[in-house]
């Protein structure tokens, strides 16, 4: 077991399941535009850099000139159905409890006030000394420098914080900042290609985090 002093969960495919919210909200916007639908699959495919670029990659070759329109309609819709069908992922409760006391941060490319409303109405945002999402630094994920901005705030060496996530940048990030990874096999991201980034730990389910660290 990897003794730690910081732990920094994903949220979107870790944390909670979001991604028929966010599907919707994508199909919503691009029916409103006008434009051609696109599978759930599909969509779920571009979930985990932030809502603009989810957005973005889902206009395809419109991306350029209708983006900033396709935004404001996917935030109006996004704002008032982001918790419609979101929920936790199983055992997230039973291990938030489990290692109670340990310092727990949420780190996500979601924007900043999404996440938010999203931990808050879950019931989950009290356990977690904050929530660092996309707006709050000038970084997302995977860039080091956001990491480190969370690790030096709590206090915490790389070697001993780890970063829990389903999604590609999750791993890279930790690998670049110093941190452990854990990837999350059960999440968004196709298991294979977690595998092959060698992250330093796995799990298919949350609730094997309570044999992984200490």
């Amino acid at each position: 077991m990897d003794s730690v002093e910081l732990m920094v969960f994903d949220m979107d495919g870790t944390l909670v399941r979001s991604g028929e919210d966010l599907i919707a909200a994508v199909s919503h916007t691009l029916k409103t535009l006008g434009l051609p639908a696109l599978a759930s699959e599909t969509i779920r495919g571009f979930i985990g850099d932030g809502v603009e670029i989810l957005v973005s990659r889902a206009l395809g070759p419109h991306s350029g000139e209708c983006l900033e329109q396709a935004m404001e309609v996917f935030s109006a819709h996004y704002t008032e159905h982001l918790l419609d069908h979101t929920t936790l992922y199983p055992d997230v409760l039973t291990v938030l409890d489990h290692f109670t006391d340990k310092r727990k941060v949420i780190l996500t490319n979601k924007t900043q006030r999404y996440a938010v409303k999203i931990a808050e109405g879950l019931g989950i945002a009290s356990r977690f000394l904050e929530i660092v999402g996309g707006g709050y630094a000038p970084y997302a994920k995977p860039d080091p420098r956001l990491l480190h901005l969370v690790m030096e705030k709590w206090g915490a060496a790389p070697a001993r914080t780890v970063m829990i996530g389903d999604g590609v940048n999750d791993i890279l990030l930790a690998r670049r900042a110093g941190a452990l990874s854990c990837a999350f096999l059960g999440g968004l991201t196709q298991r294979d290609i977690l595998l092959s980034l060698a992250p330093d730990r796995t799990c298919e389910a949350l609730t094997e985090l309570k044999n992984l660290f200490v």
